[in-house]
C-alpha cells in the first residue's frame, strides 16, 4: 500500500469558462533547511500537501486548484490521492516564480498562491481573497492580515502591515510597525502568507528584478510597492500555525487527529 493512501479523493471544483478561471495554486518543493521533505512529511497519516489541497478543495470560488513540484516524490503522492499536479523547472527560485511560470500557460483571470506548508489553512480565507479578485479585477494583488497575537509586534518572524485608509498595504515589515509611541493609535496587524493575482499582475511581478526593501527585509510583496504595484489587504482573517520546524510538525499533527477524530497521542514520526 502507498505510505499516503487516502480513501476519498477529493472533489474538484466545477469548471469556469474560458478565461475567467481562479486558479489555487500550491507550490511545494522537497527541499528544506530545518524539515527535509517538508511537503511529504506525514501529518495524520497524510502527507502536508494532502491536507492543504484538501483544505484549498473546501474553498469557495476556485475554479481549479493545481500542487506545482519540482519533484516527481511530491508529484506522485499528489496523482496518488487524487489531486492535479504540474511540474515546474528546479531553477525557479521561489513559489511565485515557479506560479508565474506555469500560469503563464494557463487561461484564466486570476492566481491564488496557497502555502503549501499551511496544513491548517482556514478555506473561509481562501474564499475571500477568491471574491475580491473576482469582484474587483482592478486590485492587481491581495492578501490578508489578522489582528497581532501577543509577541507578534517583536518577532522577526512575525510580518506585520500598516494600511492606508482604504485598505491598501502602505509597508510590511518584520520590525515593529506601527510603533506604540503613544496609546490609541493603529492597532498591529499580522500579515498572512496567501496571495491572489490578477494574472497580469502576476507575470508583471515575477518579471521584475529584486528591490532593495524586498532584499533588506526578505519580504517578496515589497517588489510589488517598490514598483507601484498596490495590495489590498482583506482584515479579520484567522491565521492557521504553518510548518518550518519539527516541533510545528508535532503541533500540527496532534491538532489534526483532534479534527479527525484520531487519538492526538499517536503523533507522526
Amino acid at each position: 500500500m502507498h505510505p499516503y493512501s487516502g480513501v476519498d479523493r477529493p472533489s474538484g471544483p466545477p469548471a469556469a469558462s474560458p478565461g475567467s478561471a481562479i486558479v489555487g495554486a500550491i507550490p511545494a518543493r522537497y527541499g528544506s533547511q530545518r524539515l527535509p521533505g517538508k511537503a511529504l512529511h506525514p501529518l495524520a497519516g497524510k502527507p502536508m500537501v494532502e491536507h492543504v489541497y484538501r483544505r484549498a478543495a473546501r474553498a469557495r470560488g476556485l475554479d481549479r486548484i493545481v500542487v506545482l513540484t519540482d519533484d516527481e516524490r511530491i508529484a506522485r503522492a499528489v496523482e496518488f490521492f487524487g489531486g492535479e499536479v504540474e511540474m515546474t523547472p528546479a531553477e525557479c527560485a521561489s513559489g511565485t516564480d515557479r506560479i508565474a511560470w506555469a500560469a503563464a500557460n494557463w487561461d484564466c483571470a486570476a492566481v491564488i498562491n496557497i502555502q503549501g506548508d499551511e496544513p491548517l489553512i482556514d478555506p473561509d480565507g481562501i474564499s475571500r481573497v477568491a471574491r475580491h479578485l473576482r469582484a474587483y479585477p482592478g486590485d492587481p494583488i491581495v492578501t490578508l492580515a489578522a489582528d497581532a497575537l501577543p509577541g507578534d509586534l517583536d518577532s522577526p518572524s512575525a510580518v506585520k502591515v500598516v494600511l492606508d485608509r482604504e485598505g491598501y498595504a502602505l509597508y510590511f515589515s518584520r520590525a515593529p510597525i506601527p510603533f506604540p509611541r503613544l496609546p490609541g493609535g493603529a492597532a498591529p496587524l499580522r500579515h498572512l502568507g496567501i496571495y491572489g493575482y490578477q494574472k497580469e499582475a502576476l507575470l508583471k511581478l515575477a518579471a521584475l528584478p529584486q528591490t532593495p526593501l524586498e532584499r533588506s527585509e526578505s519580504l517578496e510583496q515589497l517588489r510589488a510597492l517598490e514598483n507601484r504595484m498596490t495590495i489590498r489587504v482583506l482584515t479579520g482573517a484567522r491565521p492557521s500555525l504553518g510548518v518550518d520546524t519539527p516541533e510545528d510538525a508535532a503541533e500540527v499533527d496532534a491538532r489534526l487527529r483532534i479534527e479527525l477524530g484520531q487519538d492526538p497521542g499517536s503523533t507522526a514520526q
